[in-house]
């Protein structure tokens, strides 16, 4: 029977990596699709949901354990707890734990847009928690809450788009190799990393970023109405904030710990007792929100959506716009 595993195992592995299977079972991608609900803290009839987003943001499952298992995206875990969430009538709040950079333009809108939903179909409150780190695309989607409280640690800002590019040109010449891609126009392959950019190029991506990066500021402005307009061009030239200047500067509303946090949800949701439940998927439920939050695999999701962003992570999808901080590790 070892035997028997010890070459199973390899050759599963060598399959994944292959790209030819993906399991999605006790490595870590989830033993059942369910999700269920466990009590953090409080007490009452009323809930508090809590939920978290972290790391990497994106519409793409992540790979871990040699890709032998998969986790869900960012989007598809938010939006799957929101949909729990509104069948049940007993959570009053809810609150959205950030810590992460950023990610793709796309799964960051859409998560911002499916939060804004959620709150006017249900009409209950959503309160924006900022860890150590919501930056960019974790700064877009905390414009979806009513109120934005950030501990006095935490890293926000870096508002703004980035295409992650690479160009081997340079290097395929050295070596002797050139691109001979057949295309249908003298634009179809703008942003290979195998040729020399074109002189108009560059202002044809700057557009595009341009028009997102606009996209950015009109949330922004749209939900905070504090922020000082007389320096809008500097909050957004994609600079990062210590807590207490975004506070000074409007980005947000107040700057406390967990606990202030949860009290302000149950005055948001007009009760003074409430019991803070999270969802979890799997066997093993999570005792303390900072377990909660350690139960997902934010580093796994950060180095796919790294490997995605360089057009690396198996998919090939190309260079990708994001709401992306770059100085952060997560």
């Amino acid at each position: 029977m070892r035997r028997l595993i010890r070459l199973v195992v390899p050759a599963l592995a060598c399959l994944a990596l292959a790209g030819c299977i993906t399991i999605n079972g006790p490595f870590g991608g989830g033993q059942s699709n369910a999700l269920h609900e466990t009590r953090i803290s409080g007490h009452g009839q009323a809930k508090i949901l809590w939920l978290d987003v972290d790391g990497f943001i994106s519409a793409h499952p992540s790979s871990h354990a040699f890709g032998l298992a998969r986790s869900p995206s960012t989007l598809t875990d938010i939006s799957r707890a929101l949909d729990k969430a509104q069948k049940d009538d007993r959570i009053k709040a809810v609150v959205l734990r950030i810590d992460s950079p950023g990610g793709t333009v796309a799964a960051s809108d859409e998560i911002y847009h499916r939060i804004k939903r959620y709150e006017a179909q249900t009409g209950v409150p959503v309160i924006a928690s900022l860890g150590g780190v919501a930056a960019s695309g974790g700064y877009y989607i905390a414009m979806s809450a009513d109120r934005v409280i950030a501990e006095p640690t935490t890293i926000t800002g870096s508002i703004g788009v980035i295409i992650v590019d690479v160009n081997a040109a340079g290097l395929m010449h050295k070596i002797g190799l050139a691109d001979t891609s057949v295309t249908s126009g003298p634009h179809k392959d703008i942003m290979s990393p195998l040729r020399a950019p074109k002189p108009d190029e560059h202002a044809i991506v700057q557009r595009v970023v341009d028009s997102l990066y606009h996209r950015f500021v009109s949330v922004v402005e749209q939900n905070r109405p504090h922020v000082d307009r007389s320096k809008i061009d500097m909050i957004t030239d994609g600079r990062i904030f210590a807590a207490p200047e975004a506070k000074q500067l409007g980005l947000v509303d107040a700057i406390g710990h967990r606990d202030d946090v949860i009290a302000a949800a149950r005055r948001a949701a007009g009760v003074s007792q409430a019991r803070v439940i999270r969802y979890y998927q799997g066997k093993r439920a999570p005792d303390t929100l900072s377990a909660a939050a350690n139960t997902d695999v934010g580093s796994a999701n950060a180095a796919a959506g790294w490997l995605s962003a360089l057009g690396a992570s198996g998919r090939f999808d190309g260079p990708e716009p994001l709401y992306l901080w770059r100085g952060s590790a997560q």
